[in-house]
């Protein structure tokens, strides 16, 4: 058996909600929202599978995450120790998608699926489910969600789901948060203060990471709308620095524009695991009154990169021409940029609150943005204020393809209303 450390009330009622003797027993679903490290996600999956366990044998349910890496690492990873320690059988069929999970002569088979974007819906028809599990549901697209919770058709089927705070103006909020009495929905809202397994100092080393709205949201689980500046940690006293040290990688980012401003950044990874930006070319068309081509940007590559060895340079995805022009000439290996841009704002400020981003002095173009990147309050979601943000572009394109982990393919099974079984590759 395994030993675990004492639940707090709120994180006992996320797992034990549906039992005989609980006062939510009827309730159709669970809503946990709140705090990041408050323990939601363990204690909703442990409890998923042993609900579905009770109540279930020879079912199908669904695991879901944004991405099944983030799935996997996020909830199947921890889940599997303890269940292990509670004496179910377990065998995962990575290759299909799922894992077959039993205890005391029950087994249910449970599909793993990603709700990165729109086109993540389809993954997911034609499965039959009793039941269906979304982690971090307020970053997949409602599409994916509504399309998750139309395939649990069996009787009995209840939906679970765990999420950080998002904007208030998030259709999750609106139609569950607020909604959760309306829909029959037991509503816990954590904080970090929620998880007794958190020692004072690893409360301190998380509420360091964050300030700002992303404070407010990740450490003390408020849904709120993000004002002001960005980056409110930047700090050129702490950022900013006279003489980067010797680095031994290199990549290039770029932010296109013919009109607009183009921005190019070249990163090195100096020996402390810091990425700095060395050095930048910044062309405004309209300030200067010149145009430049797509064979002039090249060269400017060319002379940033100084004979570097550089491993990548990232790239708008929508400046198509520029990419061929960088591929036609071979001196590089262009990649087109990752650009999530809520999430990639999250990276880079966590990166600049651990101190793991800094900029040498001569980038001014870069350093005269942070202080003018602001949020549009006006928007009705997290959306900056699409002016002075080039170089902000491609610092988040840097980040966002260069340093974040990247997820594998994968195949999933479902299983359609006849009981057969369908496969279908997706790679994300």
């Amino acid at each position: 058996m395994a030993k675990f450390s004492r639940f707090s009330p709120k994180q006992l009622a996320a797992m034990g909600w549906w039992c005989p003797q609980s006062p939510w027993k009827d309730r159709d679903a669970v809503i946990c929202d709140g705090a990041v490290r408050s323990g939601k996600t363990f204690c909703l999956s442990l409890g998923f599978v042993l609900w579905a366990t009770a109540c279930f044998d020879g079912q199908a349910f669904a695991l879901c995450g944004k991405t099944v890496g983030s799935l996997r690492r996020n909830l199947v990873r921890p889940l599997a120790g303890a269940l292990a320690g509670l004496g179910f059988s377990w065998r995962e069929r990575a290759s299909a998608g799922y894992l077959e999970i039993g205890a005391e002569g029950r087994q249910n088979r449970f599909y793993l699926f990603g709700g990165r974007d729109e086109g993540s819906a389809a993954l997911i028809q034609g499965v039959t489910l009793a039941g269906v599990l979304l982690d971090e549901v307020a970053l997949m697209p409602r599409s994916f969600v509504e399309q998750a919770l139309a395939r649990c058709s069996v009787e009995g089927a209840r939906f679970w789901f765990s999420c950080n705070p998002e904007h208030p103006g998030h259709w999750f909020y609106t139609q569950w948060i607020q909604k959760a009495r309306e829909k029959n929905a037991l509503y816990l809202h954590f904080t970090m203060e929620d998880n007794p397994s958190l020692s004072p100092a690893v409360l301190r080393r998380y509420q360091s990471l964050y300030s700002g709205s992303f404070y407010r949201r990740f450490v003390l689980g408020e849904w709120v709308a993000a004002q002001g500046a960005v980056y409110p940690m930047f700090d050129p006293a702490v950022h900013v620095v006279q003489a980067p040290p010797a680095c031994r990688r290199f990549w290039i980012s770029c932010d296109y524009g013919t009109l607009n401003p183009a921005s190019f950044g070249l990163w090195g990874l100096g020996e402390d695991g810091v990425w700095y930006r060395l050095a930048e070319y910044y062309h405004d068309a309209r300030r200067t009154g010149v145009l430049r081509t797509d064979e002039e940007y090249h060269q400017a590559l060319v002379e940033l990169a100084g004979g570097r060895p550089i491993e990548g340079v990232a790239v708008d995805p929508s400046a198509a021409s520029f990419l061929e022009c960088i591929r036609r000439h071979g001196v590089f290996r262009a990649v087109p940029a990752q650009n999530q841009v809520a999430d990639g704002i999250r990276t880079v400020s966590t990166l600049l609150k651990q101190g793991k981003l800094r900029f040498a002095a001569g980038c001014q173009d870069c350093i005269r943005e942070f202080g003018l990147y602001r949020w549009d309050e006006q928007a009705g979601r997290d959306q900056p204020v699409k002016r002075d943000d080039h170089a902000m572009d491609d610092m988040r394109y840097f980040v966002m393809t260069a340093l974040e982990r990247r997820e594998a393919p994968f195949c999933v099974t479902s299983v359609d209303r006849g009981g057969r079984r369908t496969g279908k590759g997706d790679g994300f």
